[in-house]
């Protein structure tokens, strides 16, 4: 069925720069809103970034609006994660999630909302 593999997370420091990658297959991409959550240990998954179909918009939770940056590339069943001013809160699991919707929505922060997952890389901010 449908896979998600994320890649490029890694351990960086404060204020360092990442850029997170996930590739789809088996599934058809630009039906879907592509979305990146993430969990750190001990705590909820959490909503990051959601992009549409088309990449033509883009919803960031506040946490990371202004830092990270969303985007995708249907020619190559990726989208990305630029993630920029890191910080140690922004250590976690990264996922990111397709959601068949094709738009976000008030709901798109709704970790059970994105039908297919990826596995996770992990981000490890120091200080």
């Amino acid at each position: 069925q449908a896979q998600l593999v994320e890649s490029g997370g890694g351990l960086v420091q404060a204020g360092d720069s990442l850029r997170l990658s996930c590739a789809a297959s088996r599934l058809t991409f630009s039906n879907y809103a592509m979305g990146w959550f993430r969990q750190a240990p001990g705590q909820e998954r959490e909503f990051v970034a959601v992009i549409t179909w088309n990449g033509g918009s883009a919803y960031y939770a506040d946490s990371v609006k202004g830092r990270f940056t969303i985007s995708r590339d249907n020619a190559k069943n990726t989208v990305y994660l630029q993630m920029n001013s890191l910080k140690p809160e922004d250590t976690a699991v990264y996922y990111c999630a397709a959601d068949k919707r094709r738009y976000y929505s008030t709901t798109s922060y709704r970790a059970n909302e994105y039908e297919y997952w990826g596995q996770g890389t992990q981000v490890t901010v120091s200080s």
